[in-house]
C-alpha cells in the first residue's frame, strides 16, 4: 500500500459520517443550550473586541482575535472552498454556512473553557484543550493524548496543505517551479521560528485582516458586475444542498460531508486550535474572549469562504466530480481543484489580475496559518514536557514542521489534503467530546456574564462563587 492509499484509508475511518454527525450535533446542542448566543450576542461579539487590554502576561482581546483569525484564515478559505464545491457540488457551500453558524456556539464554549483553566507559564498565559481536559475533567491521560495528537497534526500533518497551495498559486501566477516556492516558504518560516525574527511575523499577522477585507471587496466587485445572476447562484446552492437539483441530487450526502469537513478545516470551530489563542488574552471575564472567538468563526466562513464560493460559482470556474472517477460538471476540463478555481474566477472578470491577486492573498493567509501551527505545536510540546527541558523537543518539532512544509510544496494537493484532514479529524474527535463533557461549566460562565451585563456592573470572574475548581489564574490571590 503506497502513502496515498494509506492516507485515504485512514481518512475514511477518521472522517466517516459519525464525525460529521458529532460536529453538527455538538453545534446544535451548544446553540440550543446557550439560547443561540451567536444571534443574541452578535453586538457583544464586536464590542468585546476592544474591551480586553494587553498586560505583561496576556495579549488584548483584539490581538487574541487577530491571532486566532491568522490561524483560521488560510488555504481552507480559498483552496478548501474550491475542493468542497468540486467534491460535494455547490450545495457544500450551504453546509459550510451551517457549520459556521452552529460552530460559533462550539467556538464560544471551547474558548471560554480555555480562559477558565488557563495557566501562567514563564510569565505568559497558556491554555487550550490539554489544560481544560486536565484541570476540568481531571483526566491527565486524555490531556496528554490530545497534546500528542496536536503536536503530530500541527507539526507534521497540516503544514503541507498551506505550502502546497502557496506553491500551486505561485506556479499558476508567476510560473515559479514548486520547489523554489517551497524552499522560499520554508526558509522564511525558519527565520521566524528559529531566528526569532518577530517583526516579519508581526507584519504577516497584521496583514491578514486587511488582506481578508481586500479579498471580500474583490468578491463584492465581481458580484456587483454580475449581480443579476446572484439569485440564480443562491438557488443553485440551496437546491444542491438538499438534493433537489437535477444534476447534483445524487451527491447530497457528499455536499453535507464536504461542507462540514471543509467548514471545520477553515474556521477550526471545535478542532481545538482556536482556544489555544483565546487562552493567551487578558480579559476581565472568560465569556468575553468566548464571544470574540465566536465572531472570528463568522468572519472566516460567512465572510472569506463565502467570498470564494460566490466568486467561483458566479463565474462558473469549477468542476464537480461524480465520486466514481467522472464529472457531473466539467466547466474547466483538466484543471485540478484548489486555488486555480479562484484564480480563474477573478481572472474572468479582471483579466491578468486574478492569478497574482489570489497568489498574494493566499501567501499571507497560508503563511500566518503556518506560524500558528508552529505556535500550537510548540505549546503542546511544552505541555507534554512540563517540568523537563523542552529545548530539544521544541527544536525537533520545528525541524519536522519545516520539513513537512517543503514536502507539501512539492507533492500532490490530494495527498496533502488527505494528511491534513486526518489531523483535523483526530483533534476534532478528542476536543468535541471534551467540550461536550465540560459544557455545563461553559454555560455557567455564560449565565454569570449575562447577569453582570444586565446589572451593568464592571465585569469580574470568581470561579469559587460559581463552584468551578482547579483554576490557576482566577483565584483572588492571583488577581492582585
Amino acid at each position: 500500500m503506497n502513502l496515498h492509499a494509506l492516507v485515504d484509508y485512514i481518512n475514511g475511518w477518521v472522517w466517516g459520517m459519525p464525525l460529521v454527525v458529532l460536529c453538527l450535533g455538538a453545534g446544535v446542542v451548544f446553540s440550543v443550550w446557550t439560547r443561540f448566543l451567536q444571534v443574541r450576542h452578535i453586538k457583544g461579539m464586536v464590542t468585546q473586541l476592544w474591551k480586553g487590554q494587553a498586560s505583561d502576561s496576556g495579549i488584548s482581546s483584539f490581538q487574541g482575535f487577530a491571532m486566532a483569525l491568522g490561524g483560521r484564515i488560510g488555504t481552507g478559505n480559498i483552496a478548501g472552498v474550491a475542493t468542497a464545491i468540486a467534491m460535494g457540488g455547490p450545495g457544500a457551500l450551504f453546509w459550510m454556512w451551517v457549520i459556521a453558524f452552529l460552530g460559533a456556539g462550539s467556538a464560544f464554549i471551547e474558548a471560554t473553557l480555555a480562559q477558565v483553566w488557563k495557566e501562567k507559564v514563564d510569565g505568559e498565559y497558556r491554555g487550550g484543550p490539554s489544560y481544560y481536559i486536565e484541570r476540568g475533567l481531571g483526566m491527565k491521560w486524555y490531556a496528554v493524548l490530545f497534546a500528542a495528537v496536536t503536536v503530530i497534526s500541527c507539526g507534521l500533518l497540516l503544514p503541507g496543505i498551506q505550502s502546497n497551495s502557496i506553491a500551486g498559486a505561485c506556479n499558476s501566477a508567476l510560473h515559479l517551479p514548486v520547489w523554489i516556492t517551497g524552499l522560499a516558504t520554508t526558509g522564511l518560516l525558519a527565520l521566524i521560528i528559529f531566528g526569532g525574527v518577530k517583526r516579519i511575523g508581526r507584519v504577516a499577522e497584521l496583514a491578514v485582516p486587511f488582506m481578508a477585507l481586500g479579498y471580500m471587496l474583490m468578491a463584492m466587485t465581481i458580484v456587483i458586475i454580475d449581480i443579476k445572476r446572484v439569485p440564480e447562484v443562491l438557488r443553485l446552492v440551496f437546491s444542491s444542498a438538499f438534493g433537489m437539483h437535477a444534476a447534483f441530487g445524487g451527491i447530497a450526502g457528499s455536499a453535507i460531508a464536504w461542507g462540514v469537513k471543509r467548514g471545520i478545516f477553515s474556521n477550526e470551530a471545535g478542532q481545538g486550535t482556536g482556544p489555544q489563542a483565546a487562552a493567551a488574552a487578558e480579559v476581565a471575564h472568560p465569556a468575553q474572549q468566548g464571544l470574540v472567538q465566536a465572531f472570528s468563526v463568522y468572519v472566516d466562513t460567512l465572510g472569506v469562504c463565502t467570498a470564494t464560493g460566490i466568486m467561483v460559482l458566479l463565474t462558473g470556474q469549477y468542476n464537480v466530480t461524480d465520486g466514481r472517477g467522472g464529472f457531473l460538471v466539467s466547466n474547466i476540463p483538466g484543471v485540478e481543484h484548489g486555488p486555480l478555481y479562484t484564480q480563474r474566477a477573478v481572472d474572468t472578470v479582471l483579466p491578468g489580475f486574478g492569478p497574482a491577486f489570489v497568489a498574494v492573498a493566499l501567501f499571507f493567509f497560508a503563511f500566518t496559518t503556518l506560524m500558528a501551527y508552529a505556535y500550537y505545536a510548540e505549546s503542546n510540546v511544552a505541555f507534554l514536557l512540563r517540568g523537563r527541558n523542552t529545548k530539544w523537543g521544541i527544536a525537533a518539532i520545528r525541524v519536522g514542521l519545516l520539513g513537512m512544509t517543503y514536502f507539501g510544496a512539492v507533492r500532490t494537493a490530494s495527498l496533502m489534503w488527505g494528511m491534513g484532514d486526518i489531523g483535523v479529524g483526530l483533534m476534532a474527535w478528542l476536543n468535541i467530546v471534551a467540550i461536550l463533557l465540560l459544557a455545563p461549566t461553559g454555560i455557567k460562565v455564560l449565565r454569570d456574564y449575562e447577569r453582570q451585563e444586565k446589572a451593568g456592573t464592571p465585569l469580574s470572574f470568581d470561579p469559587c462563587e460559581l463552584g468551578i475548581p482547579n483554576t490557576a489564574c482566577w483565584e483572588p490571590k492571583d488577581q492582585s
